[in-house]
């Protein structure tokens, strides 16, 4: 029985999200209330055409709120062991890519070339971005973290009891 090394860096990356589905249903209850009124007093003063076309936003914001959270289920899972990084990606769809680097000829880059910054992992030839669901401040701080992780893998330090003066 082989054991699997230990990360040195672990990160799961989810697109944020501060509306939950709760509080979506109360979003769409408030404006399906507001909307018949609106549709309510559009019929009485006898401009039906115009509420037919009121009774349209309710419906579009549940589709656009149901691709929000279709979206919300994509995530990344970045793994640094000594000898690798694995990046496994998971789609909204549910399907999952998984890419596998050398750690001795990783590159870990930050391209903030254009208004968006990106992380672009490279080694032989493999390039591969992650975190580009987060914003700014979250992409500059996995930068960081997996540089980190990466000069720790690269140059590890060894602890020995014995050796230690005392």
């Amino acid at each position: 029985m082989s054991a699997r090394p230990a990360p040195i860096f672990e990160a799961l990356i989810v697109p944020h999200r501060s509306l939950t589905r709760g509080g979506g249903a109360i979003v769409v209850g408030i404006l399906a209330a507001i909307s018949a009124g609106v549709v309510l007093r559009l019929w009485l003063w006898g401009a039906w055409p115009a509420a037919i076309f009121s009774l349209l936003d309710v419906p579009l914001l549940l589709v656009l709120l149901m691709i929000n959270w279709r979206r919300a289920r994509a995530s990344e899972l970045i793994m640094m062991t000594d000898h690798q990084l694995i990046v496994i990606s998971t789609d909204p769809a549910g399907r999952r890519q998984q890419m596998c680097l050398p750690t001795a000829w990783l590159r870990v880059d930050l391209q903030a070339a254009e208004a968006v910054p990106h992380i672009v992992l490279t080694s032989q030839g493999k390039t591969w971005e992650v975190g580009a669901f987060l914003h700014d401040l979250d992409k500059r701080s996995l930068f960081d973290a997996l540089r980190d992780a990466l000069e720790r893998a690269r140059n590890p330090r060894f602890d020995n009891p014995q050796l230690r003066e005392g």
